[in-house]
């Protein structure tokens, strides 16, 4: 079922890379779940599942996205204007959620590119902290320009400075404080856990996986070199991930 949505503000990140903001009367949801929005092009609904940056608190929805050039919608969406509608589903879907991941001392959100939306939401509920006593956000990007949100995160390392860590990574330029590497890569040879400080292990870790497929693969393959599992509810283990590219 789809309901109309009406872009109530847009953020242009980089010529590619934007958010909109959307007013929309849908179902409660939990913060990490997506919605799909749509269109009819010639008689056919396209529809692409996007991520709520927003908590479920809010009284709007958002979601960030880049515009791919040969794409069916995302280039339609990058050309919306504040004022103009957009059909959306009316409830949100998804697995990717705090509800789904076992008890740990140390949360890392790990992601790359839009990646990083349902983090955003989850961070904005008082879950992640109430749980863990570190949360670590891990977002990895090509340029330092695609670093959606950034100031958001950064307000989280002012307003919880023993409990949360933030992880840059940027693979094609030095940028301060960022690894010039891809995740799987810092994950292989430790730098990651250097950069941290804290060591990824079965007994105190859970790992939440979001981005680009290939990284998606590439992370779960050294994460199980490191002993750690799949999470499944019918048989827990320490990494969650949620495929709907």
């Amino acid at each position: 079922m789809w309901v109309e949505g009406r872009v109530t503000k847009r953020i242009d990140w980089n010529k590619q890379l934007f958010s909109l903001r959307i007013e929309a009367d849908i179902a409660p949801f939990v913060a990490g779940q997506f919605i799909k929005l749509s269109e009819l092009q010639q008689g056919k609904r396209i529809a692409r599942a996007y991520s709520l940056v927003n908590p479920p608190r809010a009284d709007y929805l958002e979601v960030l996205a880049i515009k791919v050039e040969d794409g069916t919608l995302s280039p339609n969406l990058h050309n919306l204007h504040v004022g103009e509608t957009i059909e959306v589903s009316s409830a949100a879907a998804g697995f990717l959620v705090l509800d789904e991941v076992p008890p740990a001392k140390h949360l890392w959100l790990m992601a790359t590119g839009t990646g990083i939306g349902p983090y955003l939401s989850m961070l904005a509920t008082d879950q992640p902290w109430q749980r863990f006593d570190k949360v670590v956000v891990v977002y990895g990007v090509r340029y330092a320009r695609d670093l959606a949100y950034l100031d958001v995160l950064e307000q989280y390392l002012q307003r919880y400075p023993q409990q949360f860590v933030l992880q840059t990574m940027v693979t094609r330029e030095n940028y301060a404080g960022a690894l010039v590497k891809r995740i799987p890569e810092a994950l292989d040879d430790g730098s990651l856990e250097n950069a941290v400080g804290l060591s990824l292990s079965p007994e105190s870790s859970q790992v939440m996986l979001c981005g680009n497929p290939e990284m998606i693969t590439a992370a779960m393959q050294s994460l199980e070199g490191k002993g750690l599992s799949k999470n499944l509810r019918r048989k827990p283990g320490q990494v969650t991930v949620e495929r709907y590219w």
